[in-house]
């Protein structure tokens, strides 16, 4: 007995020491294990580095608190685990959920408050045992270090998906979100955006909500190419000095020595971001007594660059079955004008077709008179990142185009064999200078024939950038259509086109993570309903209480004289 009794106080002690010797590593090595299959909880090394630069308290409200329905409160769990892991690594991000509903004689002005700061409300249908039921959620988060916040959209929507898709595309987009939410308020801006001016490009009004949307993260002002024909050596000088030239919707021809300007710009490592018409029609020269007009070719004077670059725009319009729909009067109901949607052929609605950072988890894509991208050879890589349906054609310019289309009936003999059409192509590589081997429109000691790495993003349609105005000529969101109330991913993808041109630290390649979330069938489970209870509630304390019993009876007779 005594020999036991040491025995035991010695493995005590042993285990003691062993325990303490295990705390003490702990506390200076650091290891968390995520044991699931899609690495869902591992943050990637561009999310990692952005959340040790938080050097002070970093702040994340997150209004996704209250009763929801499963697919929301998954929603929230990732959220609430996801943050988990950037505490873990860095003690300085720290998260709280409110619910602004909570109290409910306050929750009509606090709605209001949120509404003011761009937290808009989202209602959602619910459909459970076969019932619908409306809920308001707020899916926002608002991230503040350093006196400076940001808003973080937690919930993406894309048109026809249920909300059980919706949280799963939002699950994989959670770790892009906050991790660019962590750099926009923990990193200077530094990189420099120009928007061109000059050629008729598109009025600022019409790029608000866009320019509203970016000014956070990057430097914004106008550059115009006016002043070329005075000094263009000093023109190309001080566009060198911005990052990403933005090229909007010109409508007047780029004359040789603006076009060596933009040349040299791109040769010398600056970005660019084209959205041009090789068509000139817009959809309110429509609105007239024979509802009609004619698409007639433009030339901007740049296929001469395209085409050392590696592309052509041509002059044709993309007709498309997979389309966005117009909204026409059709009729009166006492003095309201009643108003009906059609489909509108000329309004193609691209869908993610590819894996690539830049249209990954992204809504449709909505297109006004976009016209078709021919793929050239040469060394430069391309890749086509929107491009028209299967079921599309190209029509040739000049061509008629009346209201009157929207009461044809369309072929898919007429449509098939010429689809998948390009509409938007990124450029990556060594370019060739559109003027090697020319006679230069200016002397330039300095001019290059050939490009270091760079890359450009090309868009064959002007409006793609383009945002509505209300009634009181205020802009609208971009991507949003206030004829049919729908909204498109436009905004998303040029966003996502500007973070990749200038993206120097890999932030814009987490929105590649794959995230696998299991749906649960709820038609299944409606038919199998206490089946499940029994096999979910009833069957693990079963098995608990058996368990119980088993250990019971095993100590009684090993320990019973």
């Amino acid at each position: 007995m005594v020999n036991a009794k040491k025995n035991s106080l010695k493995k005590l002690g042993l285990s003691i020491i062993i325990l303490i010797v295990i705390n003490g590593l702990s506390i200076l090595y650091f290891k968390r294990f995520d044991l699931t299959q899609d690495g869902r909880y591992t943050l990637s090394e561009t999310a990692l580095s952005i959340g040790r630069k938080i050097k002070s308290p970093l702040v994340i409200d997150i209004y996704l608190e209250g009763e929801f329905p499963a697919e929301l409160r998954r929603l929230q769990t990732e959220t609430r685990q996801l943050l988990d892991e950037f505490n873990a690594q860095n003690a300085n991000i720290t998260y709280r959920f409110i619910n602004p509903l909570e109290n409910e004689k306050e929750s009509g002005r606090i709605m209001q408050s949120l509404a003011e700061e761009g937290i808009t409300p989202m209602n959602i249908t619910l459909l459970d045992k076969g019932k619908q039921s409306q809920a308001v959620i707020f899916p926002w988060a608002i991230v503040t270090y350093n006196n400076l916040s940001v808003k973080v959209p937690l919930l993406k929507t894309k048109l026809g998906a249920t909300t059980e898709q919706n949280v799963i595309n939002s699950v994989q987009n959670l770790e892009y979100v906050f991790a660019e939410a962590f750099h926009k308020v923990s990193e200077p801006k530094q990189k420099k955006i120009a928007v061109l001016r000059g050629n008729g490009q598109l009025h600022d009004i019409f790029l608000a909500d866009l320019l509203r949307s970016i000014r956070d993260s990057y430097y914004l002002a106008p550059f115009t190419l006016d002043s070329i024909e005075k000094n263009p050596k000093k023109t190309l000088e001080q566009l060198k000095q911005f990052d990403l030239a933005i090229i909007a919707k010109p409508t007047q021809k780029f004359n040789d020595a603006e076009k060596q300007v933009l040349d040299q710009f791109v040769m010398k490592g600056g970005k660019t971001l084209w959205f041009l018409d090789a068509v000139s029609i817009d959809i309110d020269s429509l609105y007239n007594e024979n509802g009609s007009t004619l698409a007639y070719p433009t030339d901007l004077g740049l296929n001469d660059l395209f085409f050392k670059y590696g592309i052509r725009i041509n002059p044709t319009l993309v007709k498309d079955i997979m389309c966005a729909p117009i909204s026409l009067a059709t009729g009166k109901q006492g003095n309201s004008t009643q108003y009906s949607q059609f489909p509108w052929f000329y309004y193609p609605m691209v869908y993610q077709s590819m894996e690539h950072p830049i249209v990954n988890n992204i809504e449709s894509i909505k297109f006004n008179f976009a016209n078709g991208i021919d793929i050239l050879k040469n060394d430069v890589q391309k890749t086509v990142l929107l491009q028209s349906s299967p079921y599309s054609r190209r029509v040739g310019a000049p061509v008629e185009v009346s209201l009157s289309m929207v009461n044809e009936r369309p072929e898919q003999e007429e449509f098939t064999g010429g689809g998948n059409i390009p509409l938007g192509v990124l450029l990556e590589g060594k370019f060739t200078s559109g003027f090697k081997n020319r006679i230069l429109a200016f002397k330039d000691v300095d001019f290059k024939e050939e490009s270091i790495h760079n890359k450009m993003i090309v868009i064959s349609d002007g409006d793609l950038i383009k945002n509505q105005l209300d009634k009181e000529f205020r802009p609208l969101e971009l991507g949003y259509d206030k004829w049919t109330n729908m909204t498109f991913g436009n905004k998303d993808f040029i966003i996502n086109s500007i973070n990749y041109l200038l993206d120097d630290n890999g932030l814009i390649n987490i929105r590649n993570k794959k995230v696998n979330l299991p749906l649960l069938d709820k038609e299944k489970v409606y038919q199998q309903y206490t089946y499940t209870q029994i096999i979910t509630v009833g069957l693990p304390i079963v098995i608990l209480i058996l368990f119980g019993i088993i250990i019971t009876w095993v100590r009684l007779k090993k320990y019973s004289y």
